[in-house]
């Protein structure tokens, strides 16, 4: 029904013809559709192409960073892993060594932006909290608790081990880990809403960081090995390290890649920028909108830049989109 509903609202939007012969070449897929909100988006647009244009038969699976490159290592699938933020996930490195994936693309073309994060409203009252330093020094001041990354997140280990090596919980800040993206999200807008404290991780393209004007809190420089080393749950001595800027990836595997060159020529060239991506999920946030229909958004707004990712053939069927 997911399927048919972002069909058909493409068709009405367009008033197309049905796309009668779009099945039958490419197979069954398996894609991840990660739980935080731009990469729904990313894997839905994908979905439709590779249905629509290739003749995919295409299952989403439901997962997050450590989860899914876990699943590959195991079992080889999903095939396609999309918005794979790698700079978190040590295990990737591995994995593309030995060949059980192929890094395709930048899929965010300008990288991820994570850290720490204050409303800037509380950064304009209280100057010292632009710094971490000042914030350890000041716990009542961001309301006693930093906002900690959902279990399977990458990100989530990367934080504790960040927040064991600043010494955040001896300062008296809380760690409290959210459930879901979805909550993550709500306590930020719950806190503008009342212009009260918030601390804690985020990161951009979202269309959180586009509505709410917030600062990244300066935790000090990039460390390589400081970082690379709080990735692992298993991190015997933890350093403080800024997240770099991040990269993230459309990552596919070898078989798939293999058996399935034009399609994977496609997903090569399926990036979004930073700010399509914000203008999506803006759009996204302001409809009460699902990804399915965010997707619905972007594709008919942007026919300029998803046909350039498209064969021949996949033009033509989905020539009457193009017009």
């Amino acid at each position: 029904m997911r399927k048919i509903l972002l069909s058909t609202a493409l068709l009405g939007a367009f008033a197309a013809p049905a796309f009668a012969e779009s099945h039958g070449s490419c197979g069954e897929v398996s894609i991840t559709e990660m739980n935080w909100a731009s990469s729904a988006v990313v894997t839905a647009v994908g979905e439709f192409l590779m249905e629509q244009g290739y003749g995919c038969d295409v299952t989403r699976v439901p997962s997050s960073t450590n989860p899914a490159l876990t699943s590959v290592a195991e079992t080889n699938e999903p095939d396609i892993l999309t918005e794979l933020w790698v700079n978190a996930a040590p295990v990737y490195d591995r994995l593309a060594a030995e060949g059980k994936v192929k890094p395709l693309t930048d899929v965010l073309s300008d990288g991820g932006v994570e850290g720490w994060w204050l409303p800037t409203y509380l950064v304009e009252e209280h100057p010292e909290l632009a710094t971490l330093e000042g914030v350890l020094a000041n716990p009542d001041l961001v309301g006693g608790r930093f906002h900690q990354c959902p279990d399977g997140w990458a990100c989530k280990t990367v934080n504790a081990n960040n927040l064991r090596a600043a010494g955040v919980e001896e300062a008296g800040i809380e760690i409290f880990q959210h459930g879901s993206g979805e909550t993550m999200a709500t306590s930020i807008a719950a806190a503008f809403e009342d212009k009260a404290p918030w601390f804690g991780y985020y990161w951009a393209p979202t269309s959180v960081l586009g509505q709410f004007p917030m600062t990244k809190v300066d935790v000090g420089p990039f460390d390589a090995e400081a970082h690379k080393c709080n990735g692992l749950e298993e991190c015997a001595d933890p350093k403080l390290s800024d997240f770099p800027a991040a990269k993230v990836l459309t990552v596919v595997t070898d078989s798939f890649a293999s058996e399935n060159p034009e399609v994977t020529d496609m997903l090569s060239k399926m990036q979004f920028t930073n700010e399509q991506m914000n203008g999506v999920l803006a759009w996204q946030e302001e409809n009460n909108a699902s990804a399915d229909e965010a997707a619905v958004y972007f594709l008919t707004t942007n026919k300029d830049i998803w046909a350039d990712w498209l064969n021949d053939a996949a033009k033509e069927k989905l020539a009457a989109l193009l017009k």
